[in-house]
């Protein structure tokens, strides 16, 4: 699977785990210099407390494009660390 925004490959793999239809991307196939933290947090009942980053790639930002559970509930310990994207971050094989 590929991410993809503003023509530029944000992360790549073959080992994405899929839930609610969201491909989430181990953390060492994320290009880190793409992410900027950001201090948004959700809360969803059974993942836990989501942290998110802002996407910048070539002097654009798209705010809070990705998210990841860094400590998340027992049901979800699958995908701690792991990556997703949205707001127009196209996921694609």
């Amino acid at each position: 699977m590929k991410a993809t925004w503003n023509n530029t490959v944000i992360a790549e793999s073959d080992d994405t785990i899929v839930i609610e239809n969201n491909h989430y991307f181990p953390p060492a196939s994320v290009k880190q210099e793409y992410l900027q933290s950001s201090e948004t947090h959700t809360t969803c009942p059974w993942k836990g407390l989501a942290s998110y980053y802002t996407l910048t790639v070539d002097g654009k930002e798209n705010k809070d494009a990705a998210w990841y559970y860094p400590e998340p509930k027992d049901a979800a310990a699958e995908i701690k660390g792991y990556i997703a994207f949205w707001k127009g971050v196209k996921v694609s094989e």
